[in-house]
């Protein structure tokens, strides 16, 4: 929780006077956090700490908006999903195809990809986005529920077709 979600604040609350200095209606100052998807679901790994505070990250950027966007400050989050990393490259030992495989786009991010996703946040095309916290995961939350397991650790409970 420190590093994922009091930094932000602090930082945040620090940074506040020059974030206020140049902001106007038109091109308002941004503050763009990054998340998790693993704060957006509950992960098929038991991550309890890491995605409890990525979601305590996505929870603070909402609060954050609503009390900074009157100063011409937005405040919005990304939720990163597998993207090639220590952190992830360590759960498969570096080899990211199974998880390619089973991601609705077949594939892992790429620097690109978080890039260009914090260059429109922070673009004009973004200066009307408070709050929000969007995911870049090929798809992954929505289409296949997040779990990249090889199978579904849990039993499935209903199905669309009876």
């Amino acid at each position: 929780m420190d590093l994922n979600v009091k930094s932000i604040f602090f930082l945040t609350q620090k940074m506040k006077h020059l974030l206020t200095k140049r902001a106007t209606l038109e091109d308002p100052s941004r503050v763009v956090n990054i998340g998790s998807i693993d704060g957006l679901n509950v992960p098929a790994f038991p991550t309890f700490s890491y995605s409890s505070s990525k979601a305590a990250v996505h929870h603070l950027s909402r609060h954050l908006a609503s009390q900074l966007v009157s100063e011409h400050i937005t405040v919005n989050a990304i939720a990163p999903g597998p993207y090639p990393s220590a952190m992830l490259g360590s759960a498969v030992n570096s080899d990211y195809s199974e998880i390619e495989k089973r991601n609705p786009r077949k594939r892992t991010g790429s620097p690109e990809d978080i890039a260009g996703l914090t260059i429109f946040l922070c673009s004009r095309a973004g200066a009307y986005v408070v709050g929000e916290t969007i995911a870049s995961d090929g798809g992954l939350i929505r289409t296949k529920g997040h779990n990249l397991a090889k199978k579904n650790p849990e039993p499935e409970v209903t199905r669309l077709n009876h």
